[in-house]
């Protein structure tokens, strides 16, 4: 029954994503940079961003998530950012896309960025940067140990390099004591004079101009729900928080748009006191006029701490997984997810008959970093044993 009830799903899905193409990033748009025109509740926002440049498949489906034990009533429905592509899938994606014609709009030959040793945000800039013929220096943080070795191909790392990015690595000790955005000006400074004209994207992509793709995304989830039939509204919004620009802007499209959804955030690294306060300065850079505490609930889920898994949470990914179909991966949405199912099990009323959408941020790479953690869960694996009376055949046979 249960295969059966996921058809019905993917059919219903595929009938509406259909339905919702008047309002898709034609393929032929792709990598086309256009005038950007604001959704109106947002029109009043400053500095309205002049161009973007189509870089996500969108929209990204939406579809019901049937989580086993939510409590009474209660529907879960996930939006899959991690579809907006394949080497440059996840929530980066949406920021990017004015990010990106900015940097054009600058007339820049370089981009730089900064993140961790398998940061999402580096890859999908890495690759964008590519596409538009832009050189592009990654800035990654990794251990003291590992530093200054090569910091090897797994995951993030082997998109980043294959398509030609120049890394830079940096202990965590100097990123903490040094500060994201004089490690950037520093090597903005040296590649100025070489004579190369770089633009500076920081940690995530969040900045104020970012923050618009997440606002755009607002606007995309109300097209979607006003294709369907079914009369479906959203009471909250669940998202990962890494970064603060992704909350930002469904957190402020949610309440200046018709969503109303209240949106959780769940922080993966930083306490939610200090990603009010960063979410408070990209509102303020937008001159958005609200406060960040109204507009956004912040929980913290970073447990042992950003990209650290304990065996529960990772055991938590892999039953999801096998009883979804549904991958997430685990420093971004595996955590918001745990985070989401430990709230709900504390407080079940709370979350009762509600109708929820949760964004899957996508970086399904970061797994390939984990495998050592969660060998041990993969047991289902045998030797096939083929009896005797098996007929053969002499000699050696095709291969299909």
């Amino acid at each position: 029954m249960r295969r059966l009830s996921r058809v019905a799903a993917f059919l219903e899905l595929s009938i509406r994503t259909r339905r919702m193409s008047a309002t898709a990033t034609p393929m032929a748009d792709f990598l086309t940079k256009s005038p950007y025109t604001p959704p109106p509740w947002a029109s009043h926002l400053r500095p309205l961003p002049s161009h973007t440049f189509s870089l996500a498949h969108r929209p990204t489906p939406i579809h019901r998530w049937n989580l086993p034990n939510l409590p009474n009533g209660t529907e879960l429905w996930i939006k899959r950012d991690d579809f907006t592509g394949m080497e440059l899938s996840g929530n980066k994606v949406r920021k990017l896309e004015f990010l990106m014609a900015d940097a054009v709009e600058q007339q820049a030959d370089t981009v730089i960025t900064i993140g961790g040793i398998q940061s999402n945000h580096c890859r999908a800039t890495t690759v964008a940067s590519n596409y538009l013929n832009l050189h592009t220096h990654l800035i990654l943080r990794t251990s003291k140990l590992l530093a200054d070795g090569d910091p090897g191909l797994v995951g993030n790392l082997l998109v980043e390099r294959l398509v030609g990015a120049n890394v830079h690595l940096i202990s965590k000790e100097e990123y903490s004591s040094i500060g994201s955005e004089a490690l950037t000006s520093a090597l903005k400074e040296k590649l100025e004079k070489q004579g190369k004209k770089p633009y500076v994207i920081p940690v995530g992509g969040s900045n104020s101009l970012g923050t618009w793709g997440y606002i755009e995304a607002a606007r995309e989830i109300e097209e979607q729900l006003k294709c369907r039939t079914d009369g479906l509204k959203f009471d909250d919004i669940v998202v990962a928080c890494g970064s603060g620009g992704t909350i930002a802007g469904i957190s402020l499209g949610s309440w200046l748009g018709t969503l109303k959804a209240k949106v959780h955030a769940f922080s993966v690294c930083d306490d939610p006191d200090y990603f009010y306060d960063f979410v408070q300065g990209l509102l303020d850079g937008l001159e958005a006029g609200v406060n960040a505490r109204d507009i956004v609930s912040i929980h913290n889920a970073k447990g042992k701490g950003y990209a650290m898994n304990t065996s529960e949470e990772l055991k938590f990914l892999k039953d999801l997984a096998s009883a979804t179909s549904v991958i997430l991966d685990p420093v971004y949405s595996g955590k918001a997810a745990y985070g989401l199912i430990n709230e709900m099990t504390k407080d079940p009323k709370n979350w009762e008959g509600k109708k929820i959408l949760f964004i899957h941020t996508g970086g399904l790479l970061g797994l390939y970093d984990k495998v050592d953690q969660m060998a041990s869960l993969m047991g289902n694996w045998s030797r096939m044993d083929v009896q005797e009376s098996v007929p053969r055949k002499e000699g050696v046979g095709k291969m299909f």
